[in-house]
């Protein structure tokens, strides 16, 4: 991150470089005279906030106090939803890149003293959000330029902040996680990085090769076949209430990297499959998310970290295997491999956890981008209360997912005359939705499930509110958001 935040416990005066603060119409100007310090600056930008050009067409704007400093407006001209006040924050953020404003102090008393909704702790959450980058790789002569945000706020929620740091923290793991190539993301690095989270309290379990194929996760197995790296199935536990209540349950793919096995994809685009594993990032940067900000609820994260490699050993089309669950499988297509690793870790998942819901993550399919494109993720679930909870915390949170069928004319799309059923449908369209079929088919015992097909929305090759161009993080604030507000 290229954002550095400092909170002040007293004002500046005018001597400081550049300093930013927010308007309204009822903003007074003895309020702004002690802000800015200048009476007469103050009586300008009393005249600037009614002027009807500026507050129809301009949330943010700078004027100049001379040649050096400048003094940056925020207009407030309506109540702002949370979600809204954090992309007004990614928005400033945004404003002080493409000015190159590398300092500024921003005086948060207007925004909070006079409508309670504004909180400055959101308004900064989306200026973090917005900050991300990734540059480890790049020399430092490369890398971006960095941002020092001074804030005076008289009175910060501390707990407000300590949740939204949580949040963040998640976030970017998720982020971090999916923008490692996959040379250094391995299922081996991958399991090495997990295994460090359990210092947050996260009881971390490890199921190799060894464990799986006595387990009989010949699914799973099978994707990793061609790939000298091993194969894995990690559990991540958090006990936040010390009942014994069903936990919550949350399954990734995690497929490190994908080249569609002998099914190879094509070249162009190809490095794009580093984010396979971004389902898995997700259930990750929330488990930790969890952990961090103490969340009273008992919740399981399930990953299965593969690579999918076309070797002397990969998996052949026209393979047959018998998952976990004791169904077996047709392999037609290799690089329909995420949903093989799902189906064990799913069946894995409700057999010895018994939770009250399943929730899966995975970019899954690519019929999910002509489907919906990169503004919503696909939900499937056999529950409709459940679809309606995560579908209210995506619109509450801007990381929207709307709804498609499951369907028994669309399930038997999915049977094999070799086998129980067939991991691809060439026959009948509806690549995403047969996808969705083929995972509910190993929910076995009935427990609620929702999958999440985040394809389109897991990288982005064009910023979005709250993140910069690259990977996303999509999931975390909306999961997040959904145990919240229905199962804290």
């Amino acid at each position: 991150m290229n954002l550095k935040i400092n909170y002040l416990t007293k004002y500046l005066n005018s001597s400081s470089k550049n300093s930013a603060f927010f308007l309204k119409n009822s903003t007074k100007v003895s309020e702004l005279s002690k802000i800015v310090g200048d009476k007469s600056l103050a009586a300008s930008l009393d005249k600037l906030k009614k002027n009807e050009n500026f507050t129809k067409k301009k949330t943010i704007t700078s004027i100049n106090q001379n040649v050096d400093k400048k003094l940056i407006i925020i207009w407030l001209n309506k109540n702002l939803s949370s979600n809204e006040i954090e992309k007004l924050g990614a928005k400033f953020f945004d404003f002080l890149k493409v000015n190159s404003i590398e300092e500024v102090t921003v005086f948060g008393p207007s925004l909070n003293d006079e409508n309670k909704n504004y909180k400055i702790e959101e308004f900064i959450h989306g200026m973090e959000l917005k900050s991300y980058s990734f540059e480890i790789y790049k020399s430092s002569r490369e890398k971006s330029e960095k941002f020092k945000i001074n804030i005076f706020q008289n009175n910060i929620d501390k707990k407000l902040k300590f949740k939204l740091d949580a949040i963040l923290e998640g976030t970017k793991f998720s982020r971090d996680l999916v923008s490692e190539p996959g040379n250094v993301l391995t299922p081996d690095e991958y399991v090495k990085r997990l295994i460090k989270l359990n210092k947050y309290g996260l009881k971390i379990t490890v199921y190799n090769e060894k464990k799986m194929r006595k387990l009989g996760m010949n699914a799973l197995l099978g994707v990793g076949k061609g790939s000298v790296c091993g194969s894995y199935l990690v559990t991540l536990e958090w006990k936040g209430i010390k009942n014994n209540s069903k936990p919550l349950a949350f399954v990734g793919k995690g497929v490190c990297f994908d080249t569609g096995g002998i099914s190879l994809k094509p070249a162009r685009f190809m490095e794009d499959m580093t984010y396979d594993m971004a389902g898995s990032a997700v259930v990750v940067g929330l488990m930790k998310n969890f952990a961090l900000r103490k969340a009273k609820v008992n919740a399981i994260g399930v990953v299965g970290l593969v690579e999918n490699m076309p070797g002397g050993n990969a998996q052949r089309p026209g393979d047959i295997v018998k998952s976990y669950s004791g169904k077996t499988i047709e392999i037609l297509n290799t690089d329909a491999e995420g949903r093989l690793v799902l189906a064990d870790a799913l069946s894995f998942t409700e057999k010895k956890f018994k939770p009250r819901f399943m929730i899966d993550l995975a970019t899954l399919t690519g019929a999910m981008v002509v489907a919906l494109g990169t503004e919503y993720a696909g939900l499937f679930s056999n529950d409709d209360k459940l679809s309606t909870q995560i579908f209210d915390a995506g619109e509450k949170v801007d990381e929207k997912v709307w709804r498609l069928p499951l369907h028994k004319n669309y399930d038997k799309l999915m049977n094999s005359k070799n086998a129980d059923m067939q991991n691809i449908n060439y026959s009948g369209g509806a690549g995403s939705i047969t996808a969705a079929q083929f995972l509910q088919r190993f929910i076995i015992n009935k427990t609620s499930w929702a999958h999440l097909d985040i394809a389109g929305m897991a990288f982005s090759k064009m910023a979005g509110n709250l993140n910069p161009v690259g990977a996303t993080g999509f999931g975390v604030r909306l999961l997040n958001k959904f145990v919240e507000e229905n199962y804290e």
